[in-house]
């Protein structure tokens, strides 16, 4: 088979084009169609494990959440290409799954064509195996600075003879002069992709858009196929940067959980079904003045993290430091996962260039050493015997995964002194004496509905709800005939 394409590009970053992409998998899939996503890059912090050709290796989480919602097996050629910034100016570069120091030393102009070839074999072999290939872009396709070194949008357009939609946010405003300035913008051959516009985030009487949408069609031939109304309580996590942690629960706020929101944050996506907790109010902290008003069974969070040094850095910088350990000191739950476990023990030990050293917040008696390989892996484990705040989680099975360059254990002079770091999950989780602190590798904990049931009390609404939702949305905003217009 040769699957057909169907690309969603964007005026903007933050325009829609994840979630739209999502939608699409999972209405396409309900039409008992095969179908895959595709990006063929993604500049994310936010990664999951997925299957590769040597095993596991990691993909943008938005593709693990559109090959789910296309009820398709993730796999690292869905984005073979994945940049994960450590800094404002350098990321490091993940291809097909794994990470390749050349292409991370390569000037991004030099690096397209040493990519291509990979991005262009994936997508192929994606769409023989496919009767649909919904793909999503990147930014826009009409930064006129990157056309010629353009490996995500316009060439992968041509490439898989895809029919577009392009979709802006319209409560930015502006929304008619970034449709028309990006088609403007495009070739005239790219121009003829564009199959519809597709106008996000609207609030308010759609009729009182006229005469717009025809005045833009009669500019460019293109029709605005839908008017999407503003909907941020649709469920899926968020591709990119803090997401609105408005609750999607109702009720009395009866505790507050703070994530403390560093500069290079990773794997936020994993705290989504707190915002469905009921009473539970969730928070993004980035000073002590968030941190203030904590009661003493609130929880403070320290999220995994892409550079765990410099991060660590910012965090002093801020005072937060000192905010964290006073709520601790309080017997205040903290709770570090990855890049946070390594932020609260006592030491980074970096001999590989890998992070960096640093000296730790010491709420936990553990050193952290960086090793030269990465643990890229699915696990599944069973939390031992816990105490105090964390004594929910005793006995319960939980199913994640690892991305990190660390490793840590309990620090041996500490141990010896009477200081014991608690290894409640073997290899992967700490807790301290008090009971209050602990720290895990495990990523995806409030994923999992028996964690959500043990710790809260309280089960959320699953992925395929979310999925199916999205779907739903679409057969109410946006014609049938569009959407099999598109793989005509």
């Amino acid at each position: 088979m040769t699957a057909k394409c169907v690309m969603v590009l964007g005026t903007s970053s933050g325009a829609g084009k994840s979630w739209l992409t999502t939608a699409l998998c999972r209405w396409y899939a309900r039409q008992g169609l095969k179908v895959a996503p595709f990006k063929a890059q993604n500049m994310s912090n936010n990664a999951r494990v997925v299957a590769s050709h040597n095993g596991l290796g990691e993909v943008g989480s938005a593709q693990y959440f559109q090959a789910l919602a296309a009820k398709a097996e993730p796999d690292v050629r869905m984005n073979p290409l994945l940049l994960k910034p450590e800094a404002d100016t350098h990321s490091q570069v993940v291809l097909l799954g794994e990470v390749n120091n050349e292409l991370t030393n390569t000037p991004w102009r030099g690096r397209s064509e040493k990519v291509w070839p990979q991005i262009a074999a994936s997508l192929d072999a994606l769409r023989a195996e496919n009767d649909v290939v919904v793909i999503e872009g990147a930014g826009s396709p009409a930064e006129i600075n990157l056309m010629a070194n353009d490996i995500v949008n316009l060439r992968v357009a041509r490439h898989a003879d895809a029919r577009c939609l392009l979709v802006t946010d319209i409560d930015k405003g502006g929304a008619f002069a970034h449709l028309y300035g990006t088609w403007a913008l495009l070739p005239p051959e790219d121009q003829a992709r564009i199959s519809g516009f597709v106008l996000n985030k609207f609030r308010g009487d759609a009729s009182l858009l006229a005469p717009a949408p025809q005045m833009l069609q009669d500019l460019t031939g293109v029709s605005t196929v839908a008017v999407l109304p503003m909907w941020w309580q649709h469920g899926l996590p968020e591709e990119d940067g803090v997401f609105d942690d408005r609750s999607r629960a109702t009720g009395v706020m009866k505790k507050t959980v703070a994530v403390i929101a560093y500069p290079r944050i990773s794997n936020l996506d994993e705290f989504q079904p707190l915002k469905n907790v009921p009473g539970l109010r969730l928070l993004w902290a980035r000073s002590p003045a968030d941190l203030a008003g904590l009661q003493a069974n609130d929880w403070v969070i320290l999220p995994g993290s892409k550079h765990t040094s410099s991060d660590l850095a910012w965090l002093r910088t801020q005072g937060l430091d000192a905010a964290i350990a006073k709520h601790a000191g309080q017997g205040g739950p903290v709770l570090g996962i990855c890049g946070g476990l390594q932020m609260l023990g006592e030491a980074l030990i970096d001999t590989h260039g890998i992070d960096g050293n640093a000296p730790g917040l010491g709420l936990l008696p553990v050193v952290t050493q960086f090793a030269a390989d990465k643990t890229v892996q699915r696990t599944s484990a069973k939390f031992g015997e816990l105490h105090g705040a964390w004594s929910a989680l005793s006995g319960v099975h939980v199913n994640g995964y690892e991305i990190h360059h660390g490793q840590t254990q309990a620090h041996t002079a500490m141990a010896e002194a009477g200081q014991v770091a608690h290894e409640v999950m073997q290899g992967l989780a700490w807790q301290n004496d008090v009971g209050n602190v602990m720290g895990s590798y495990l990523h995806g904990l409030f994923e999992e509905p028996t964690v959500l049931q043990a710790l809260f009390g309280a089960s959320t609404p699953t992925l395929e709800t979310v999925f199916e939702g999205l779907a739903d949305y679409l057969d109410q905003h946006m014609s049938t005939d569009v959407l099999n217009d598109l793989i005509a």
